[in-house]
Order: C-alpha cells, then structure tokens, then sequence
C-alpha cells in the first residue's frame, strides 16, 4: 500500500503546483478531475481540493459530493474553500476588493494545527473573484488578511479546513509549513516516498507488467528517455531495445556524441538516420502545429518499421513525463486549457499494434533527474538541458528545410558552447535558439547584407510549469552575438528573448 494524497483538480492553474509541493514533501499525491473521482482506497490518507476558473455561483461550476471525503482529512483551496463553505452553512459572495498577488496576514492563529509554526504577517499569495463572508457553525477563524476576514477556517469536530490563498504558489513564503502541517501532521503521512522507493516500485511494476515481452523504446539523448530506458533496462534486461534516430532536426554533431553517450550503460542501442524522411514530411508545413504531427507521423512509422525488425515485440517505451501530459490533454482529464501538442503523448495508430509503457508520466523534470541519479546515470547526461521533441522543427519559424537547419545547428553551437565556457550552462535550465522568419538590412565591411535574425532563448525554471527569463551578463551576450555574426553565413542580427511563462511558453512554437 502507497500513502496517498489525493488532489481533486477544478482546473486551477496552480493545481500541478500542490502536487509538486505534495512531493517535495516525499509523498505520493495523485491529481484525478472533480467529475471522475477514483475509489477512496485505504491508501489515501487525505484530499486537497483545488482552486477554478469558476464562482462557486455558476451553474457549469463543479458540484462534487463532499460526503464522499467525511472519513478523511479534507483540505480545500481558494474555490475548494469557497465550495466547502458554500455546502456547509457558510455565505460566499462576489468580492467588494478583489485580491490577486501578494497580500500578508493580519491574523493567523499559530496554536491550530493547520497553521501551526505560520508567524504574524505572513505573506500569502491570492487569486480569487469570490469571497467566503461567513463560515458556518462548528467552525473557526484560524487566518485572515486586512482585506479578507475569512483567509482560513477549520471544522470544530472534524479534519475539514478551508484556506483562501495558494500555499502552493512561492510566493506564499510559508505556504510549504502549513502543507506539512496538513499532510505529515494531520493526515499523518510518512514522507516514504522517494527516489529510491520510486525505483523499486516502479521495477516491480514493470516486472510485472511487461513479464518476458519485448519493448521498442525512442531514445534522444535526453534525461527522460534516458532514465526511462534505464527503469525498463532494470525491469526486463536485453528484451529492450532502444533506437535512436536522427531526425535531422537534432543539435550539431549529436547523433554521434549521443550514441557515443550510451556506451558502457548496458543498453541495445540501435542508430537510425532517418533525416530525409521528416525533411520531405515537413515541407511544405509552416503551422505549429502541423509540423508536430508531421514529426510524430514520422516517428511512427520510423518505429514501426524498426519494431518489425525486433521479433514478437509488444510495446513501445517512452519518457513522457507530467508536463507533456497535462498540457496536452489537460490535468488528467480535467477542466484546464490544453496548451500544444506532444508528438509522444496520445494514442498509437491501429496499426501499429504496440502497447505503450511509460515509467515517467506521473513524474516532473527534478524528479526524473532524482530518480537517474538514483539509477546512477552520469551527472554529464542528467545534467543536460531539456531539448523539445520535434527538435529544431519548433525553433524554426516557419517551414523547416535542410538549410535553415545547418544554419540554426551552428548558432545553437556558438549559444550553448559559450553558456559552457562561460560556466553559465548549469545556472540555466533550458536554452536554445530561434530562428526567425524575417530578414533585415546589415552592413559588414564596405557591403549592404540582407540577412536572417535569431532569438537566443535561456530560462530558469524548476519543472518546466512556469519559467523566468535568465538575466545573462551582458558581455556574454555581446560575446556570443559578435560570434555568431562573424561565423554563420546567413545570420546578420541577434536578439535576446526575456519573456517569462506564462504569459509566453519556453518554446516559440
């Protein structure tokens, strides 16, 4: 039996973020949408009910049977709090001051187990259109802001509370305290759920699942594919079989340096150089989206061609992780907005007759990194930046050809070669380049050019959910953009991109 936390989703933007809090904490949470609520098994030790979009006054908002959770501890946030008192005898009304950023407590009762350790004047981050003005009888008072009276409240006689900020947001500077005051104090969980514990479970698992099937897995390069293949590798030994391909939309020279990578970690790895095949499927293409699906189409039949090389195989592995899933079809099935496509999420082709296994898709990126170190993948290969899927094809504005591909490979180059001599590389969590659909007027020497410009693009980030652009020194930059000029024929102007997400993505397209 796994402890559990059980986090219903009412299409908050900010409901991923209980969950990366929930785990930071070592325990296992699921996230499950508030019209398709799981079994409560004796492994869920508690529920969090998330904030929405919605009033609790609108009539499409979500209504969900609050009976189902009077045996456990229940803890609601921000619309959660406003549904729990809505059902419960209290009064929400529209907000005569509607609080959104940062606001700080002007009472906050320290002697409650709920906010127990929370210290006077506490800032707390706020993002709601309703108010909770009365709470009904049984309950208590146990935060408020200058502005808002009811900032928290607790049933007298059972584990029910309610809390009008975002604990899970950063800027909530003790919004962590009150969760482990919720999860490990009052749900009474063991913080056993960690790197090692993941590896364990999820070999078992796969044990069992796979048995003496065989599985084709996609390797890139990158930390997911990687530390998935090395969980299956772990599971089922030489009835893996990894192939990466050259897509011709990978980094300079990193079909070789990444095939090279491989040696010594045990694995069946095959190289496919399958370039000419996404080039042709490409062009013509210039939509986002489109491109996507021209990539995953051709990774399909790339790897079904390669899996009827590989006898009697059943499966096709992958490293999709969190992040690829809840912006491609929204948290678990639930009410938020769906972003982009992944070309590795979603359903096979009839055809193709492969089951899909993915070690990683409850997982974010910091937790994939925990768990290959776990595995003892080499620092050199975890500590890799994120590289999008569909590649260059997304760093590309526009149509994608074998050109404008060699041109971009050697701006990328200069980029994230000088992040590495710079000693910059680790303080960035993902970089890259842009190519842009626009010429514009030079001069170099004594002659006029009419030449391309690109975008350098460089984040922080913890999981790839939100990201702020990195403040780079400036003679880096100036650095990196005379040699870009200077070396790549083609490229006469060089910007910076310093935008953060949201309200923009990490990638362009």
């Amino acid at each position: 039996m796994k402890e559990t936390i059980l986090i219903l989703d009412f299409g908050s933007q900010y409901t991923q973020l209980i969950a990366r809090r929930v785990r930071e904490l070592n325990v296992y949470c699921e996230i499950h949408p508030f019209n398709n609520i799981p079994e409560i098994t004796e492994d869920i030790k508690g529920v969090i009910l998330s904030g929405s979009p919605f009033s609790v006054h609108d009539l499409e908002a979500p209504k969900p049977d609050l009976r189902l959770f009077e045996h456990l501890p229940l803890l609601g946030v921000c619309f959660g709090a406003q549904y729990i008192a809505a059902n419960t005898g209290g009064s929400v009304v529209r907000s005569e001051i509607r609080e959104y950023g940062r606001a700080n407590l002007s009472f906050v009762d320290k002697g409650h187990p709920l906010t127990a350790g929370m210290s006077d004047n506490s800032q707390v981050w706020m993002s709601h259109g309703d108010t909770i003005k009365e709470i009904g009888e049984g309950y208590d008072l146990i935060a408020s802001t200058s502005e808002v009276r009811v900032a928290g409240y607790a049933a007298k006689d059972r584990k029910l509370y309610g809390i009008q900020f975002h604990p899970e947001v950063y800027h909530s500077t003790e919004g962590l305290t009150l969760l482990r005051n919720f999860i490990v104090g009052i749900c009474e969980c063991e913080q056993s759920w960690t790197p090692a514990s993941f590896v364990e479970e999820t070999v078992a698992a796969l044990k069992e699942q796979l048995g003496d099937d065989k599985v084709v897995l996609g390797l890139s390069g990158g930390v997911d594919s990687s530390v998935a293949a090395m969980l299956l590798h772990n599971a089922i030994g030489s009835n893996l079989h990894c192939v990466f391909v050259d897509n011709g939309l990978l980094r300079k020279n990193e079909f070789e340096d990444v095939l090279k990578g491989y040696e010594g970690l045990g694995l069946n790895v095959k190289g496919v150089d399958a370039s000419q095949l996404f080039y042709d499927e490409l062009a013509g293409k210039d939509d986002p989206e489109a491109k996507r699906k021209a990539i995953g189409k051709v990774f399909i039949d790339v790897f079904d061609k390669e899996a009827h090389n590989v006898q009697d195989v059943k499966w096709l592995g992958q490293g999709t992780i969190y992040p690829d899933v809840i912006e491609s079809v929204s948290a678990t099935g639930g009410p938020s907005a769906t972003i982009k496509s992944h070309h590795n999420v979603g359903g096979l082709p009839d055809f193709m007759k492969l089951k899909v296994v993915e070690p990683l898709k409850a997982l974010f990126k910091d937790e994939v990194r925990r768990v290959g170190a776990e595995l003892g993948l080499p620092q050199s290969l975890l500590g890799r930046h994120p590289f999008p899927g569909p590649g260059l094809a997304i760093r590309i504005l526009g149509e994608v050809t074998a050109e404008k591909v060699r041109i971009l490979q050697e701006v990328d180059y200069i980029f994230i070669n000088g992040l590495k001599n710079a000693g910059l590389y680790n303080d960035v969590w993902q970089a890259g380049v842009i190519l842009l659909p626009v010429k514009s007027v030079g001069v170099m020497g004594d002659e006029r050019t009419y030449e391309q410009a690109v975008a350098l693009r460089a984040v922080s980030s913890t999981d790839g959910m939100t990201a702020d652009w990195c403040h780079l020194p400036y003679d880096f930059l100036a650095k990196v953009s005379n040699d870009i000029i200077n070396r790549v024929k083609g490229i006469n102007r060089v910007t910076y991109d310093i935008s953060s997400k949201p309200p923009a993505t990490i990638e362009w397209e």
